[in-house]
């Protein structure tokens, strides 16, 4: 199981690396500009993209890669909090896409169902381990 969820989160780390790239993208259209309800460049120059001084997508990657750090330990309940938080996050984001922005970002999207795989996972693996104890 520790590889299952170390490529998803090889998975987050990339997608968290290309809303990083659409962050910092200043030419044109955003590759990601499917309509006017799927558009990341808006989401990723939005205000609510970066939280302290530090865009939301580099945050991701930190997040991800710590889980991943953790999968591959096995360290299963330190995930699930990890997992757990980035879920909560996400699903705030989510929140303001769809009642503030009114635009979604794909690789938002794409993200948030990895980080809730990952945490259903991580609670499983996790009570699995306690009913062994």
């Amino acid at each position: 199981m520790k590889h299952t969820l170390t490529i998803l989160a090889a998975l987050g780390i990339i997608v968290s690396a290309l809303a990083l790239r659409e962050h910092y993208r200043t030419e044109g259209d955003a590759p990601c500009s499917i309509n006017e309800r799927w558009d990341c460049g808006i989401v990723n120059h939005s205000p609510y993209a970066v939280l302290r001084g530090v865009p939301v997508a580099a945050l991701g990657i930190i997040g991800y890669l710590l889980m991943a750090a953790l999968s591959w330990r096995r360290a299963y309940q330190l995930l699930l909090i990890v997992a757990a938080t980035g879920l909560g996050f996400s699903l705030y984001l989510a929140q303001i896409e769809a009642r503030v922005l009114g635009v979604w970002c794909i690789y938002c999207v794409i993200s948030l169902a990895d980080i809730s795989l990952i945490t259903v996972l991580a609670l499983g693996l996790t009570l699995m381990g306690l009913r062994r104890t």
